[in-house]
């Protein structure tokens, strides 16, 4: 038996146990000097290992996701008899993963919201800069939630609803696949709907220059125009810094364009400093086109990017901003 200081023997050459496992490994496996190959590796691992763990932060948001549906499935088994006399079964539901949203965006970005008086206190369609990943979104609708007690729906790309899992989730927060005729039905109820025009596209291939990526899109203002909204732009500073993606490979691009699936890898998870502004609403002109409030919409999402974001984006300055108080007047 070897004890806590004691050396493994082979003859009458002590060994380490390092040496001992190594020698025992070599002799199981056959293989010749494989203390080599181990050094190899280890120093591969050490080599890669800030590349894996960029790489695997961003599955931190997906294990959130999952969490808040495990919570909603708990909830919902705990609270079934209610449902049949109450009108708002969720609304417990939307306080606890409110919560649990704000929560890590404080801790992990530092999270801040500015501007929320612009918000009216009627229906709006808020539009805003799609990042990488929607967390910026996730954290405002929880803030907004919290302070003000006001719920935002919001509009997701079709393959969110193919997800496995993610119904309840979806179904609880009122998600919308975007038909203008739903949309405009949402607004009349009163709601908030928040939009990205870029969509999945502007998520997966803008960059740190953050290049508003719209296109043609204008289906979103005749939302507006139809149902009699203002629009509240909206950005959030450093977005492009959190999380990445590997958008400038063309193949990617190409590959997009074909399948029109997020196909393309993202990385990042980095705790940089979010701060989230709401712009002045841009009120509803009944004589007003779809495409002069496009422009209109677009130009002001322009300026709250240039105001509040340094250009190009720098994941360390994002990361120094942490430390930083942020000015009065923004």
């Amino acid at each position: 038996m070897i004890g806590g200081n004691e050396s493994s023997t082979a003859g009458q050459i002590p060994m380490s146990y390092l040496t001992c496992l190594t020698y025992i490994l070599g002799e199981w496996t056959g293989v010749e000097h494989i203390e080599d190959y181990l050094s190899y590796a280890v120093y591969l691992l050490w080599v890669l290992f800030p590349l894996a763990v960029v790489f695997l932060l961003p599955g931190v948001l997906v294990i959130l996701f999952y969490t808040s549906i495990l919570l909603l499935h708990i909830y919902k088994r705990k609270n079934e008899l209610k449902e049949a006399y109450s009108n708002d079964f969720w609304d417990g539901a939307k306080q606890m993963l409110a919560t649990l949203w704000d929560g890590h965006g404080r801790i992990w970005h530092g999270y801040e919201l500015h501007g929320a008086g612009n918000i009216p206190e009627g229906p709006g369609l808020i539009v805003f800069y799609h990042g990488a990943t929607p967390a910026d979104c996730l954290y405002f609708m929880a803030r907004l939630l919290i302070l003000k007690k006001r719920y935002c729906h919001v509009v997701a790309d079709h393959f969110v609803f193919r997800l496995p899992g993610f119904k309840i989730l979806l179904d609880v927060h009122g998600v919308i696949h975007g038909p203008k005729e739903e949309c405009v039905r949402a607004l009349k109820k009163g709601r908030l709907l928040a939009i990205a025009p870029g969509g999945v596209r502007e998520a997966l291939f803008s960059d740190e220059m953050y290049t508003i990526v719209w296109g043609n899109r204008k289906g979103f203002a005749q939302v507006a125009i139809d149902a009699k909204v203002p629009i509240i732009p909206m950005f959030t500073q450093n977005v492009r810094e959190g999380f990445r993606t590997l958008g400038g490979i063309k193949i990617l691009r190409s590959l997009y364009e074909r399948i029109r699936l997020p196909v393309v890898p993202i990385y990042g998870g980095f705790p940089v400093k979010l701060r989230t502004f709401i712009g002045e609403p841009i009120p509803y002109e009944p004589n007003i086109t779809a495409e002069e409030l496009t422009a209109k919409t677009k130009a002001a999402v322009q300026a709250l990017i240039e105001k509040h974001q340094k250009i190009p984006g720098n994941i360390f300055r994002a990361l120094m901003e942490r430390f930083q108080t942020q000015k009065k007047d923004d």
